[in-house]
């Protein structure tokens, strides 16, 4: 069937052909009387989707003209870039030649086109399109318009893939907070304690709380040695301004040279180059003074806290107490051996603090305060009113001995503590520094001598205990007796009369002696020598006590057998033959002779020294035996002791002539010695005076001075007189 004439002709490949129905031209073709471009007319602007402009804002079309009507093929190009290409163009569909291209033959198409956005006109109508300067032919109806040989667009450039990039950039930023996570779980909780430790050193300060040192007691509570708290003066030479105004400012308050203070405030430098801040100008300076010195307020001059050892006595058991350093260390004597119970130990405080002039405790900061522990303090067997009487006695009788060296020990029988303990020379424990080194040592423990007659005692008393003799044996004695290359003879000849033993011991007789030691034996009196605590210290408590010696049996000579009974060849202290007679007066026990009685702890607890060593040496029948045999030293006319008898009282006792050794060696002059107790039936008190006079004259000086000071012992304990009446009358030479 024809085509309805309404209708338009569709050219084979589908392109719409007519012309309207109000007669208007056919679509492609130009429009009569309206503006075109290259004779193409009726051109119209399209917006992106392909729609006209008109279409867009709902103009109607122009009169006359018809309305196009659009496949979906017919707004498709075969170059999908063309509509882009065209925005780009400015919206002109121009071809390389000038002009628009008609529509392709055949394909019956429109080809549309996008005008570019530009200002309508009052009527809202699209500008008119701009003519062309040189007009073109008309192009023959019924030739097509050329084609352009179809030219492929270029291929857009290739881009990296974005999602790649994405995944790279998130796995490095997960990588980065997950070490950085890692690393502040290592520091909060692995590393903190180097850290903070760090931190915390740079701003805290140390302030050191000494701990007082215990003091040092007499038996009865009084102080011998204690510390008071002092000040000591320090100067900063890097801040001193004129060195000798400033020492002629603090010389009398000080109490020290102008040169000697000048000479410290000297600037001078530290093995590490740094000059030095800190300069000691004096040592536990009193609190008076040391506000005196602030008073001043002299540049680079401080005053800090300080510890100063007092000793009130001066003098008094200096050379048993000792002395300390300005910082508090035990350098002598007992202050040395108890060094580590009576120092305690120092605490500390440490805090934060500010810098600068704001160095002060930062509240609520860091502080930690350790509490220093005084030293615990001790008690002595020592009586300081006994001690002072024995040394005074003991200085009178040694003022005419110049050189001389002199020992007193009083000790408690019972006990063994050790009452007094004298040596002389002596010297200031409070100002120790200007003494002699030999002053300062403590002759009682330190004075190695051979003792000489005092250790008969010994022999007499294991030849009783031994039953080799009785209280009432006599025996023929020669006025010598050969042992050995050596003769020992007496100073009260007997011309080989029969002599009582306590006869014997009035006149101190070595041939009595020497022929009862051989009928003893030597083994039995090396083994009764040991027992009596000879050839080893006797652990009083004071350092540096020497051992003595005994011979031993193969180093025994044949002179020995006459040296050794009568105290020669045997090396020993005052301090050990004190001891040995005190077993003598306790009926027969030894007892360790000590110093220490207590200690005081920081809390006031008191603990009691060690119980000392005890043993037996002899019976109490044969120490009684051997107290009434040395009864006649004192008694007996004539006989070597006499001058130690003390009014109303029953003394026992002997004397003694000895050398003093040094390193093993004989020293000029000679010791005498006199040990005794008393009350004789019930002995209290032994006191062993040793007094080395190199000139000789000694025994002058120490019968004496046991006189004295036992007498002064027994009063000032209130020790009543002998009730036993007055010492049996002994026969020296018996018919």
């Amino acid at each position: 069937m024809p085509p309805r004439s309404d209708e338009p002709r569709r050219d084979p490949k589908g392109s719409r052909r007519g012309s309207s129905r109000d007669g208007g031209p056919v679509d492609g073709e130009p429009r009569t009387g309206e503006p075109g471009i290259g004779g193409i007319s009726g051109a119209r602007a399209y917006t992106p989707r392909g729609r006209t402009v008109r279409e867009e804002r709902g103009t109607p079309p122009r009169s006359g003209g018809a309305e196009q009507r659009r496949t979906p093929r017919s707004t498709r190009s075969g170059d999908p870039f063309r509509p882009a290409l065209q925005v780009l163009d400015g919206g002109r569909a121009a071809t390389r030649s000038g002009r628009r291209d008609a529509p392709a033959a055949g394909r019956g198409g429109v080809v549309r086109t996008v005008a570019p956005r530009t200002p309508r006109g009052p009527a809202g109508d699209e500008p008119p399109s701009r003519r062309r300067t040189t007009p073109r032919a008309p192009r023959r109806a019924d030739r097509p318009p050329a084609r352009r040989p179809s030219r492929k667009p270029p291929r857009p450039p290739k881009l990296a893939d974005p999602r790649l990039r994405l995944r790279l950039g998130t796995a490095l930023t997960l990588t980065l907070f997950a070490a950085i996570g890692i690393r502040l779980i290592f520091l909060q909780a692995v590393d903190t304690p180097a850290y903070a430790g760090g931190g915390v050193a740079d701003r805290t300060r140390t302030v050191e709380l000494p701990a007082p040192r215990g003091a040092i007691y007499d038996r009865t509570g009084e102080p011998l040695a204690h510390s008071v708290e002092a000040r000591y003066v320090f100067a900063d030479p890097t801040e001193i301004e004129d060195a000798a105004a400033t020492a002629k400012a603090l010389s009398p308050l000080l109490g020290i040279p102008v040169s000697k203070l000048t000479e410290l405030m000297k600037p001078r430098k530290l093995e590490n180059g740094n000059p030095s801040r800190f300069e000691y100008l004096a040592r536990g300076v009193e609190i008076p003074t040391a506000k005196q010195v602030l008073a001043l307020e002299l540049p680079g001059i401080g005053v800090h806290r300080d510890e100063r050892r007092e000793v009130p006595g001066g003098d008094l058991a200096a050379n048993l107490i000792g002395f300390t350093s300005q910082d508090m260390v035990g350098l002598e004597g007992l202050e040395a051996r108890y060094d580590e119970q009576l120092a305690g130990q120092d605490g500390k405080r440490v805090y934060e603090a500010g810098l600068g002039d704001l160095a002060a405790p930062i509240p609520g900061g860091y502080s930690r305060t350790t509490p220093a522990k005084p030293g615990s303090s001790m008690t002595l067997c020592i009586d300081r009113d006994l001690q002072f009487r024995t040394q005074q006695i003991l200085s009178a009788g040694m003022a005419q001995q110049h050189g001389g060296t002199a020992a007193a020990v009083i000790i408690d029988v019972p006990t063994g503590e050790v009452l007094a303990q004298a040596s002389q020379p002596t010297y200031n424990a409070a100002k120790p520094v200007p003494s002699d080194p030999v002053a300062r040592e403590d002759a009682a423990t330190s004075f190695v001598v051979d003792p000489g007659s005092v250790h008969k005692a010994i022999t007499f008393g294991a030849a009783l205990q031994e039953g080799v003799i009785t209280p009432d044996t006599t025996l023929p004695i020669a006025n010598s007796i050969k042992k050995g290359d050596t003769w020992f003879s007496d100073t009260h000849y007997a011309n080989g009369r029969r002599m009582s033993v306590p006869g014997m011991l009035a006149y101190s007789s070595n041939v009595g002696t020497i022929t009862i030691a051989d009928r003893l034996g030597r083994d039995r009196l090396i083994d009764y020598q040991k027992r009596f605590g000879l050839g080893q210290p006797t652990g009083e408590g004071v350092p540096g006590e020497a051992s003595g010696r005994l011979l031993p049996a193969d180093e025994w000579s044949g002179s020995s057998y006459g040296s050794v009974p009568i105290g020669h060849s045997v090396d020993a202290t005052p301090l050990q033959m004190a001891a040995a007679y005190a077993a003598i007066a306790n009926d027969g026990t030894y007892v360790q002779p000590h110093l220490v009685k207590e200690t005081i702890g920081p809390d006031g607890k008191r603990t009691p020294a060690p119980a000392p060593v005890t043993r037996s040496v002899l019976s109490p029948q044969n120490a009684a035996a051997l107290r009434t045999m040395l009864e006649a030293v004192t008694t007996v006319e004539g006989a070597t002791g006499v001058g130690a008898a003390v009014p109303g009282y029953r003394i026992a006792g002997k004397t003694g002539t000895g050398w003093r050794l040094v390193d093993g060696k004989k020293q000029p002059g000679e010791v005498s010695s006199f040990i005794g107790m008393a009350p004789a039936e019930k002995p209290r008190y032994v006191i062993a005076v040793f007094v080395y006079a190199p000139g000789g004259g000694g025994a002058a000086v120490a019968v004496p001075a046991f006189r004295d000071m036992m007498q002064f012992t027994l009063r000032h304990y209130r020790v009543p007189p002998s009730t036993g009446g007055s010492a049996p009358k002994f026969v020296v030479y018996p018919r």
